[in-house]
């Protein structure tokens, strides 16, 4: 294949695996991708993908197209860096939204070299549990946790969040059983399932946060048990995960932009260098130690 579009598709579908994720990530339709990936089936003589309950998986021939579309990205993803690091449009303020815990435990080295690489870009975080809604001009980039999005917003779908249950290393020894306490939230609209799904769901709240970056510091300080993202439990070597805890995928994990917004250099940069800092931390994300 000469044509990039054609390898940005077979990437697309195999990141995805769905037409209307391959659709979202391409900034075009679930049927034209169903179409185009005809198409190119049909001038290879050759299944690329097949289709799988719940979606689409490349075929062993399809795997050797993608291993070969990979080293055409990197070569033009590190070209258009190249051409965008040399432009005067990489100037100016950024504002970039994301979760506070992905702030502050994933990706606040990485912020600060993109600050480095770009000096002229005045990079500006919105860190809230709250996300700044693009379509009201609140951010240009935002990475978000979601099991649906907006069909317009234009991006790259990444991984999936993966919780655990923790305590410090000495609790569960130094506590008896009967005085142990789950540390919870408050409001239980995002993950009411939470105590069910615990290795201990007949252990009692003792303490409730509303919001989870203190739930994780009462877990470190040894109030209690709780839950927490695997990227912030994982890294923590005073933290263990409790006895029958497993990592559960929640939501996936999005890098996106409004489409009036792709294909400013600035965001493009941005984005491009958020989606390799997250896909390089992808084990850590899902909780695969």
């Amino acid at each position: 294949m000469n044509d990039w579009n054609d390898y940005a598709l077979i990437l697309a579908l195999h990141r995805t695996g769905t037409l209307r994720g391959a659709a979202i990530s391409l900034g075009t339709t679930h049927t034209t991708v169903a179409r185009r990936l005809a198409i190119l089936e049909k001038q290879r003589k050759a299944d690329v993908f097949e289709k799988i309950p719940g979606g689409y998986r490349a075929t062993p021939f399809g795997e050797q197209l993608v291993a070969t579309a990979k080293k055409v990205e990197d070569v033009i993803m590190a070209s258009e860096r190249f051409a965008c690091s040399n432009s005067d449009a990489l100037s100016g303020p950024i504002t970039l939204s994301l979760g506070e815990p992905m702030s502050q435990f994933l990706l606040v080295k990485e912020l600060g070299e993109f600050s480095r690489l770009y000096p002229n870009i005045n990079l500006r975080i919105k860190s809230s549990t709250a996300f700044a809604d693009i379509d009201k001009g609140e951010a240009d980039v935002v990475i978000r946790g979601a099991y649906k999005l907006p069909d317009h917003l234009i991006g790259r779908r990444l991984c999936k969040l993966g919780l655990c249950f923790y305590a410090h290393k000495d609790y569960c020894s130094n506590v008896g059983h009967e005085d142990w306490r789950w540390i919870a939230p408050i409001e239980n609209e995002v993950w009411p399932e939470w105590l069910a799904e615990s290795p201990l769901p007949d252990v009692p709240i003792g303490i409730a946060f509303d919001d989870i970056i203190s739930r994780y510091h009462a877990i470190v300080q040894g109030v209690g048990m709780g839950r927490a993202a695997c990227f912030m439990g994982d890294t923590n070597p005073d933290l263990v995960r409790l006895e029958g805890s497993s990592p559960i995928l929640k939501y996936d994990i999005w890098v996106l932009t409004h489409p009036d917004l792709h294909h400013q250099p600035k965001v493009k940069l941005l984005m491009q260098f958020l989606i390799d800092a997250l896909l390089k931390k992808k084990p850590l994300i899902e909780g695969h130690q």
